[in-house]
């Protein structure tokens, strides 16, 4: 079965999922939506960068949108700066009877305990309203720390902690809200930037954690416990994103463990740079610039780590082209589930069915 799709952004990970329902036989894009007056026109093709045209025109009309009746949105919009706002659209779209897959807001991803329980009321009557369905996932918070730590904990006899990695180099990685305002590159390190006000971490990546432990069948102590650590730039560093002045925080640490009776038991940990030489007593990757990395403390211990990187070799690249594709290739799974809010502990294995290659294209 075919379903038709509305993608919802061509920014830096929608314009990938442009080009991930494009490449499946079994969704057809019967529109895009963008911000930018500027895009408004142009043909999906052209905004993805691909080399042909797709007849597909950018608008700005959500409800010219609405009005083909999508089966499925998949909206990579930014939300990190406009988490509630993002909520109300994403209800609407339920309401409209709108199945949807989405990049954020992330606290969606497991949102129990998460947010308050009306909000996550609200979302699933609009969804038991309309008879739609939203996930919001991706690869962190997504596929690298609920799917793949869940599968390896099959593995186990005995599990004492579970802790997931993000270790990247984020010099390439374009983004300046994300870059300056919310973490805090280039800014002073007596300046609270909006991810390390108390709290916000367990609303940003306390899904991951909560997942994993309800994965677990464990109920963990309250609060979560943050951790957090800023490293300042010992020389002016240009990056994609911003300037970063020496001096001035160019390398954060940061925790989100969930304890029982006071032990740690899960985990989810980032270490992110702005140059491969800073604090090289930090975690590294094995190889390239950046990894997931899950480790399981127990009986076996356990160790994976998942490296990516695009054609071009930047793994700032493909971490945008696995969020799109985590997205994309859910849209039968997300279409066919039951309305309401949906998690990865409620939908079925998703694979990239249909997408193999008649001859190899390139090599890893």
């Amino acid at each position: 079965m075919s379903y038709r799709v509305v993608e919802w952004s061509t920014g830096t990970v929608g314009r990938h999922a442009i080009a991930g329902i494009d490449a499946r036989d079994d969704l057809e894009l019967v529109g895009v939506w963008v911000s930018n007056p500027d895009k408004v026109g142009k043909d999906a093709g052209e905004l993805a960068g691909l080399d042909r045209e797709l007849g597909v025109r950018a608008t700005d009309d959500k409800a010219a949108l609405l009005a083909l009746k999508p089966d499925c949105i998949v909206h990579t919009a930014m939300t990190d700066d406009r988490i509630f706002e993002a909520v109300e659209e994403l209800i609407s779209f339920l309401e409209a009877g709108v199945n949807v897959v989405s990049s954020g807001p992330v606290l969606l991803q497991y949102p129990i305990g998460v947010v308050p329980a009306e909000l996550v009321d609200r979302i699933r009557r609009a969804g038991e309203q309309g008879g739609a369905s939203l996930h919001v996932n991706g690869i962190d918070p997504g596929f690298a720390n609920d799917v793949l730590p869940l599968a390896m904990t099959s593995l186990s006899q005995r599990i004492d902690e579970v802790r997931c990695y993000e270790i990247a180099d984020y010099s390439t990685y374009y983004q300046p809200v994300v870059m300056r305002d919310i973490f805090g590159f280039g800014k002073p390190l007596d300046e609270t930037p909006m991810l390390f006000q108390p709290g916000v971490l367990s609303l940003a990546w306390g899904s991951v954690v909560r997942q994993i432990a309800a994965g677990l069948d464990i109920t963990l102590d309250e609060p979560l416990v943050e951790k957090v650590a800023r490293i300042p730039a010992d020389h002016d560093l240009d990056v994609v994103s911003c300037h970063i002045p020496a001096g001035t925080t160019a390398a954060v640490r940061f925790e989100v463990i969930g304890t029982v009776d006071g032990v740690p038991r899960v985990a989810l940990e980032h270490i992110t740079r702005t140059h491969p030489d800073q604090m090289p007593e930090w975690p590294k990757p094995n190889r390239g610039d950046g990894c997931y990395r899950i480790d399981i403390t127990g009986e076996p211990m356990m160790s994976v780590e998942f490296n990516h990187n695009g054609e071009n070799g930047d793994h700032n690249v493909s971490g945008m082209i696995v969020t799109a594709m985590r997205l994309v290739n859910s849209v039968h799974a997300v279409v066919e589930a039951e309305p309401g809010l949906v998690t990865a502990l409620d939908l079925p294995l998703v694979t990239g069915r249909g997408l193999c290659a008649p001859r190899p294209v390139s090599t890893y």
